[in-house]
């Protein structure tokens, strides 16, 4: 393809034009976000900075909050406890493990979460009642569940060791002597519950293990061969709903 002289000599004609034109003729405004400090100047703005650090507080320990206040310590074990007493290994894998007892402890919850938000949460919202009475409502019915699943013998080791005298009723034990007493109970209840599961499984492995023996096959491991059989039994009686459901009746 051939260009004519007059075609040639228009275009250079517009690219000196164009190279002539000043650099913020082609510039692109793009957004940008910038963080800073400053002095508040009214009373609702320092408020509303608070809450903000508030939030950001509470979030950075939630997952705390969770285990140390809902079922999700117990179901978790008892999970785990299932997986090591049938001998698969990672199966199944630990991220489906904490996924079952996270939603399961959601189950369990609901009713103190609907409570906290109508009694807390909505009243706050509406600007009904302050951040102190929100917190204070909101902490009833996580005591009250608490309260419900803790052990006697737990709840007065750490009373004994954290308060001067004996406490008269359940509003003289402060929260942080009722948390790690209703963690221990937890554990306690969960290890009872391990306990029991793995029974039915630890008889295979004695069957399998004598029976190699009497074959004198020694050498070779009885999981290899207890395996099969144990997940077999595991499918046929449905464990997972037994354990599932017996986790959720336990909290009933």
């Amino acid at each position: 393809m051939k260009f004519s002289p007059k075609y040639i000599a228009s275009l250079l004609v517009v690219v000196i034009f164009i190279s002539m034109l000043p650099a913020h003729v082609f510039a692109i405004n793009v957004p940008t976000i910038s963080f800073g400090v400053t002095e508040a100047e009214t009373p609702q703005q320092v408020s509303t900075a608070l809450q903000i650090l508030f939030l950001l507080t509470i979030l950075s320990i939630a997952p705390a909050i969770l285990l140390m206040t809902t079922c999700f310590t117990r179901i978790v074990i008892v999970l785990g406890f299932v997986r090591q007493a049938m001998g698969t290994q990672n199966m199944p894998p630990t991220q489906v493990i904490i996924g079952l007892s996270l939603f399961l402890s959601f189950f369990v919850m609901s009713p103190v979460f609907n409570s906290i938000n109508d009694t807390a949460l909505q009243p706050y919202l509406d600007e009904k009642i302050s951040q102190q009475e929100a917190l204070t409502l909101a902490l009833k019915p996580m005591r009250d569940f608490m309260f419900s699943h803790v052990e006697e013998d737990e709840l007065m080791l750490l009373a004994e060791i954290t308060l001067e005298n004996d406490p008269g009723d359940q509003e003289d034990i402060p929260t942080m002597t009722l948390i790690p007493a209703f963690m221990l109970s937890e554990m306690k209840k969960a290890f009872q519950m391990g306990f029991m599961i793995y029974l039915p499984f630890l008889v295979i492995d004695m069957i399998v293990a004598s029976i190699l023996m009497s074959m004198g096959m020694m050498m070779l491991p009885p999981v290899i061969i207890s395996l099969p059989f144990k997940l077999l039994l595991f499918v046929l009686v449905d464990g997972w709903g037994l354990v599932v459901g017996s986790l959720l009746k336990s909290f009933g």
